[in-house]
């Protein structure tokens, strides 16, 4: 069985709405799996969306670390969004987004294993986004309409 090197939780430090997390594992663990998590609260009473991206670099495949899952959860553990693979071997990328997080704690959780004998690290980005609210749409379609309907005034000549 491998070693687990999982580092404590994390929190993340928000810095208007956008932060930086990651980990960096010391050299001779080659085998040994992680699965670390960064722990952040919304307390927005708007629902907000979250786009996350990670990614570790090496030499090779054969080197550094595997990066095998970027996931998001709420505190009761339920797996809330998946991430997606982008680009796997010497380069492992990863990205996530979740729509409409209500207010609750929840964590990012980077998996992977370290490949060899060599040190590695991981890093990655966060960023929140209020969801717009049904009024911006209607405005914003409002505005769509009024600037439709001057276009046409004009094209037809009635001042």
């Amino acid at each position: 069985m491998a070693q687990d090197i999982s580092s404590a939780p994390q929190a993340i430090d928000w810095t208007d709405f956008t932060a930086y997390f990651g980990d960096a594992f010391a050299e001779g663990n080659s085998g040994a799996t992680f699965a670390d998590r960064f722990t952040f609260t919304v307390d927005s009473t708007i629902g907000l969306n979250l786009d996350a991206i990670i990614g570790s670099a090496s030499r090779s495949a054969d080197v550094g670390l595997d990066i095998t899952g970027l996931s998001l959860y709420d505190a009761d553990e339920t797996l809330i969004t998946a991430g997606t693979l982008l680009e796997d071997g010497a380069r492992d990328v990863w990205s996530l987004a979740s729509d409409n997080l209500d207010a609750g704690d929840y964590y990012l959780q980077v998996s992977g294993s370290v490949v060899s004998d060599t040190a590695g690290s991981f890093g990655g980005a966060v960023m929140l986004a209020p969801v717009p609210e049904p009024e911006t749409y209607g405005m914003l379609l409002g505005g769509l309409g009024v600037l439709g309907w001057l276009a046409r005034r004009r094209k037809s000549g009635v001042q």
